[in-house]
């Protein structure tokens, strides 16, 4: 638009619509809109200091085999319901562990085991009861058995411990060191967080430096971000008072919401400068900014945060409830978009371009300068050229997403993807090198025989004989003989493809053989288990949630855009861009190509729950930039210009903000590449690579390249649909004309 349209168009904004209404309020009355915040914010945080609740890592998989193995157990032999913690003993003078002075040292160590609340039982691997001592004498364990499962204990008494048992052995001087593994001890190591978000923003500031020219302006989107992350962090712990949230979601949360914090805030401050430059006053400018853009952050917002809820199709409440945690991130930084920023942006003026930095021109950001702008330049080029520069992005995005066709592998990282400094990584290498790899990953298989009371024991005499399993337990039953539990150890890695295969194989033949048809149950649990029946819960629902998202964003951009075409154009594009990431995922984590430039010395399967939190989160993340070019495309069309025109015009107004946007998106995921967390860094992978392809191949390449090609086709809807829809357009008033409806205008020559 002309200065002239955008003045024009600002008095008019300013008299329509809630967001207007709302944004003008803002902008008029900035200190109350200020205090309200205040209060807001202050209130949460008191609340969740006070009131806040724990995070757990919580699995549950309802009507799975190793679901109703730990509900069996804790029903009718609770003593081997809870989870259990492993002391791994280890040789460092050349001696072995059967030596009287080691001896002496792990039999006093393991005697003050019993004193930690909730231990039901502790093993002694000299006496080889719930205990082992390797071949060689060097390497020995002793499992601890705790009454309640690992979320439930006090986690500051199992770190005590640790930190007593390690400084005992360095104490008595006996040659022996101790590591410790299991659930209860995994479940201490909760994610880091903390540096990787202050790389991110180091990065972001740099970045919104180089956009913006000034260090007002800048500061602003990283204020607001880091305000929504907060808040978003304080309004979890409250919900988590009243349900249970895994202890990853508040990493998910901040990644995600560092991003979209930053983002939104960039679009409308950089809406409120062009109007600025465009000869508008602050608080009008403020007002335009929120009415325009923020019709933008609020459809983004409302698209990332209902594809993230859609994961609850899934059926697993731990996943659905990672989604909801980053949900309250995104809305919290959407209202703060559109309410603070506005009030502080009327506040600010034109004194939000002082502070400029040196060596770096002046950003005008006037409609007459953007008309020479790299990115008006660039819509030029991709409009003259669209026929390959549709083409071949989409071809690059195919071959990246073949191996995530053909090679996924679904599973679940234990600790021998941990950091080597770690003492459940070294305590897994430990038990790998005394006992076998498959050590690491046991099958608890849980027997339920009141109508048949051997048939725990001739089920562990079956199994023995075969192919993959590596020793098998004694049958041990609760005090009514009706209840046992068998132990089960693989040949090969908890990760491995072929303990997959055996844990199928034990459901399938095995345990029906052995079992017979006297009344008997068993069920296979254990956290291998457990994690193979995520992947296949996930990958059954899989295709229900690809439809529920895409149908969610489908219709959303279309009430939007007043485009089916545009809508079914953003849906493909989108899982194109989100295979293309998982491809990338496949080729780091399970192939190995650059794992050690992030740190990671061995491969493994990719999380089973990961891809489908990565495909809701790229659904949300890729319609924001959608969204933002788009709305601004379709405000230059419907206010009068041409469809090669609007393009043009559309992209060089928004294409540098995409960039930028974009361009902080990926280094805060990037970011977290560098915490030692596997699963982090998967997420971390996926979503920065996924970001790469969908902004800087997809939206500004393939997006206007195809809507070129397709003239006022990319606007048509049927006159039907329309009429069915409600009118929540993302442009301004004022239009000029109309998108075509029922028939589509043909292209131009």
């Amino acid at each position: 638009m002309s200065s002239e349209q955008v003045r024009s168009a600002g008095h008019g904004v300013q008299h329509q619509g809630l967001l207007a209404r709302i944004g003008r309020w803002c902008a008029n009355n900035p200190w109350w809109a200020i205090a309200i915040w205040l209060v807001a914010a202050i209130g949460i945080g008191v609340t969740s200091n006070v009131a806040g609740g724990t995070l757990v890592d919580k699995f549950d998989i309802p009507n799975s085999d190793a679901q109703r193995a730990v509900d069996l157990l804790q029903e009718r032999f609770p003593a081997r319901a809870g989870d259990s913690a492993t002391l791994v003993f280890a040789t460092t003078n050349g001696g072995k562990l059967t030596d009287p002075k080691a001896a002496r040292a792990i039999g006093q160590l393991l005697a003050g085991v019993p004193q930690v609340p909730h231990v039901t039982s502790v093993g002694n691997p000299l006496t080889r009861e719930n205990g082992a001592l390797s071949d060689d004498g060097t390497i020995a364990y002793a499992d601890v058995q705790f009454d309640k499962p690992a979320f439930e204990l006090d986690k500051e008494q199992t770190l005590k411990f640790q930190e007593t048992a390690s400084e005992f052995m360095t104490t008595v001087d006996a040659g022996v060191r101790v590591e410790f593994t299991g659930q209860v001890i995994q479940a201490t190591q909760t994610p880091e967080n903390g540096t990787s978000e202050l790389i991110g923003l180091v990065a972001a500031m740099l970045i919104l430096l180089i956009v913006f020219g000034t260090f007002t302006a800048m500061l602003l989107p990283i204020l607001l971000a880091i305000l929504a992350v907060g808040l978003g962090a304080a309004l979890l712990l409250i919900f988590a008072r009243f349900t249970s949230f895994n202890t990853i979601t508040p990493v998910l949360a901040s990644m995600i919401g560092l991003g979209v914090g930053i983002d939104y805030s960039l679009f409308i401050v950089t809406r409120f400068r062009q109007a600025m430059h465009d000869g508008l006053d602050s608080k009008t400018a403020a007002a335009v900014a929120t009415a325009t853009a923020g019709r933008a952050v609020i459809f983004a917002g409302l698209t990332v945060a209902i594809s993230i809820s859609a994961l609850a199709v899934v059926g697993l409440d731990f996943i659905t409830k990672l989604g909801f945690g980053a949900a309250i991130t995104v809305i919290v930084a959407v209202i703060a978009a559109t309410t603070l920023l506005p009030a502080i942006l009327s506040l600010l003026g034109h004194r939000v371009d002082r502070l400029r930095v040196p060596f770096l021109k002046a950003q005008d950001d006037s409609h007459e300068a953007r008309q020479n702008s790299f990115f008006t330049r660039w819509a030029k080029w991709v409009t003259r050229h669209a026929v390959p520069v549709a083409l071949i992005p989409t071809i690059v995005l195919a071959v990246l997403a073949l191996p995530a066709i053909g090679w996924v592998h679904l599973g679940s990282s234990d600790a021998g993807s941990g950091p080597k400094s770690s003492t459940t990584r070294q305590a897994y290498d430990l038990l790998a090198e005394g006992f076998g790899p498959g050590f690491n990953g046991p099958l608890l298989i849980a027997v339920d025989q009141r109508s048949d009371p051997g048939a725990a024991t001739r089920l562990a005499d079956a199994i023995k004989t075969q192919p993959g399993v590596d020793s098998v337990s004694k049958a041990i039953t609760n005090d009514a003989k009706d209840t046992a539990q068998v132990i089960v150890f693989p040949t090969t890695a908890p990760d491995s493809e072929k303990t997959k295969q055996l844990v199928e194989r034990l459901r399938g033949e095995v345990i029906p053989a052995a079992i017979g048809t006297k009344g008997a149950v068993a069920y296979v649990g254990g956290a291998t288990a457990a994690f193979d029946d995520i992947a296949t819960r996930i990958l059954g629902r899989f295709p229900l949630f690809l439809l529920v998202a895409m149908g969610i964003t489908f219709l959303i951009l279309t009430m939007a855009f007043r485009s089916v075409v545009v809508a079914l154009k953003a849906s493909i594009t989108t899982v194109l861009s989100a295979m293309a990431a998982a491809g990338v995922l496949v080729a780091v984590f399970q192939f190995g190509w650059g794992n050690n430039l992030i740190g990671l010395d061995r491969t493994g399967p990719i999380e089973s729950f990961l891809p489908v939190i990565v495909f809701a989160i790229l659904f949300g993340l890729s319609m924001d930039y959608e969204v933002f070019l788009v709305s601004r495309i379709r405000e230059e069309y419907v206010h009068g210009d041409s469809p090669r025109a609007a393009i043009i015009d559309g992209v060089g107004a928004i294409g540098r903000v995409v960039a930028a946007a974009a361009a902080i998106m990926t280094v805060v995921f990037f970011a977290f590449i560098l915490g030692p967390d596997r699963t982090i860094k998967e997420f971390g992978v996926a979503l920065g690579a996924a970001i790469v392809f969908d902004a800087f191949l997809v939206r500004l390449m393939i997006v206007p390249a195809v809507m070129h090609l397709l003239d006022k086709r990319a606007w048509y809807i049927p006159a039907w649909l329309d009429r069915l829809l409600p009118n929540l357009t993302i442009e301004p008033p004022h239009e000029t004309h109309d998108a075509p409806t029922a028939d589509p205008v043909p292209a131009s020559s």
